[in-house]
C-alpha cells in the first residue's frame, strides 16, 4: 500500500515528492530524473488540494476531510445591492 500523501508537510523542500519513496532532496533513489519533484503546496500554495483533480493522490479519508472542512469554513455570501452603471453624457 502506498504511503498517505501529506496535505501540509512541515518541510516540503527537504523531500522529493516524485514517488512513494519520499527521498531526501540530496539523495534521490528512484531514478525519476536528476531533480527533486516539489510538493504541490510549494507550487500552488497552502490550499493546493482545493483546485484541480487530486483523486489519484489523496486517500478517500483525506478527500472526505477536505469536503467537510471546506463546507464548514466556506464564507457566507452576503446579499449585495445591484450595481448599475450609467452612461456618461458627452
Amino acid at each position: 500500500m502506498a504511503k498517505v500523501f501529506p496535505l501540509h508537510p512541515k518541510h516540503p523542500e527537504r523531500i522529493c515528492w516524485g514517488c512513494d519513496k519520499y527521498c531526501r532532496a540530496d539523495d534521490l533513489q528512484c531514478g525519476n530524473g536528476s531533480i527533486r519533484i516539489p510538493h504541490p503546496c510549494e507550487d500552488f500554495g497552502e490550499q493546493w488540494y482545493l483546485d484541480g483533480d487530486w483523486s489519484g493522490l489523496l486517500s478517500d479519508a483525506q478527500r472526505a476531510q477536505i469536503a467537510k472542512t471546506s463546507k464548514s469554513s466556506a464564507p457566507e455570501i452576503k446579499a449585495q445591492k445591484p450595481h448599475i452603471k450609467l452612461a456618461l453624457k458627452k
